[in-house]
């Protein structure tokens, strides 16, 4: 089988690559990317995004075009020319109305298409509403390339399922659901990710199918977050503490354990969107979607006034208080800081004319800079601070002692429920 294949990876970050690392350990793989800096570090065994370790990188590189397995990283496209597989990883985030931007995925497309030949079999991974590959992106590659799709050319669905900074649940050891634009391509595309996924495959009988399952995994999530971040408001205003009242219910062998929280990154954050600007397009209005995207974009407003609350439960002059944000990547123990929603508390606090500092030792100040325009540090900062916000569960901030970080009648809001030291606030 691996003599017949050779595979590009177009897009090389938290999806593209571990799967590029992957499927160099049996084919010969270029891994394709238009960041040259992304492709230099990652010629020299770096990965920024700590989702490949440096050793497993470093066993498959290649530095130079061959038919023999491991993994070439590369920014010129007629680099792949001579693939026959090209799957495709790049991001598929929202715009600032929350609207699918499709722009990567088209950009990556037409890329493909000035090398496409024929009997290729082009792979989609990225997330999309039901009906995005063959609406969009077909069209282009036969528009680029002159060819004509399921004569000349073939195509799949694969949907990606990285959870980015989850060492246990790695790419190989996630069940994959495959697709293919006809009954024997799906086999070929099932029987390719069968080949080093060794938790299984689940061959779909169609390209749509498998993009509806990718894009209801996240919503349904984003949904269930959204339940619990309304009964953590409710029960704030009851006196209760939510977390004790989530550990009695989870006694119940079917409750499904979710927590409140910030609701962000590139799939629960996003994906919801995308299935309901779909069936917006088709004429449905989707009520329990959209309501719970609005519930889980309101928390970060949310927290910030609770701790605004705070300050004034505690005699703290708002204006001007020093406020310490912990943690602006996304979700804990990683430095992914896409869509991260801890901007909206950072935003909120400043609204009401507070000094914040943001102390992230995971996220790369250079990313945030770029992506937010915020300044972050990666060291405790030395001086004292009227509030302190846990927003990411870190193992760092853990076992922090944060009390002589504060100032007489300082506050601690920890978001995530998981300080082990004593608190003045929680969701």
């Amino acid at each position: 089988m691996s003599k017949e294949i050779k595979i590009a990876i177009i897009g090389l970050g938290y999806v593209g690559l571990p799967l590029a690392r992957l499927f160099a350990t049996k084919f010969p793989v270029i891994g394709y990317d238009i960041n040259d800096g992304r492709v230099v570090e990652l010629n020299k065994g770096i990965d920024k995004t700590l989702e490949v370790e440096k050793e497993m990188l470093l066993d498959v590189l290649v530095h130079k075009l061959s038919n023999e397995n491991g993994l070439f990283c590369t920014t010129d496209i007629n680099d792949i020319n001579e693939c026959n597989y090209f799957i495709i990883t790049v991001p598929t985030p929202v715009d600032k109305n929350s609207k699918p931007d499709l722009t990567p995925l088209i950009k990556s497309s037409e890329a493909v298409g000035t090398v496409l030949k024929k009997n290729d079999i082009v792979i989609y991974e990225s997330t999309v509403y039901p009906g995005a590959t063959e609406e969009v992106c077909i069209p282009i590659l036969e528009k680029i390339s002159g060819l004509i799709f399921n004569k000349d050319f073939f195509a799949g669905y694969s949907p990606e399922r990285i959870n980015p900074g989850d060492k246990l649940h790695t790419v190989e050891k996630i069940k994959k659901v495959t697709s293919g634009s006809t009954v024997e391509i799906g086999k070929k595309v099932d029987a390719l990710y069968a080949s080093v996924i060794i938790a299984g495959t689940h061959l779909a009988p169609s390209i749509k199918v498998a993009e509806a399952a990718k894009v209801i995994e996240n919503s349904q999530r984003d949904i269930n977050i959204a339940f619990v971040n309304e009964l953590a408001k409710i029960f704030n205003i009851l006196k209760i503490d939510t977390q004790a009242v989530l550990e009695a219910a989870a006694t119940k062998w079917n409750f499904m354990p979710f927590k409140p929280g910030l609701v962000g990154g590139h799939c629960i954050g996003v994906d919801p969107y995308y299935l309901a600007q779909k069936a917006q397009e088709v004429g449905y209005h989707p009520e329990i979607i959209l309501a719970g995207r609005r519930m889980n974009d309101s928390m970060g407003q949310y927290v910030a006034s609770e701790v605004i609350k705070l300050f004034v439960k505690h005699d703290v002059k708002i204006k001007n208080a020093n406020v310490l944000v912990m943690g602006i990547t996304f979700k804990e123990n990683c430095p992914d800081v896409r869509n991260t929603r801890v901007v909206d508390v950072i935003n909120c606090l400043r609204g009401f004319e507070t000094n914040v500092t943001i102390f992230d030792p995971w996220a790369n100040p250079e990313e945030v800079k770029q992506e937010y325009n915020e300044i972050t540090v990666q060291q405790m900062p030395s001086k004292k601070f009227d509030a302190i916000v846990i927003t990411v569960a870190h193992q760092e901030f853990l076992n922090m002692d944060l009390n002589k970080f504060l100032h007489k009648n300082g506050i601690i809001y920890d978001v995530k429920g998981v300080y082990e030291g004593e608190i003045h606030g929680k969701l």
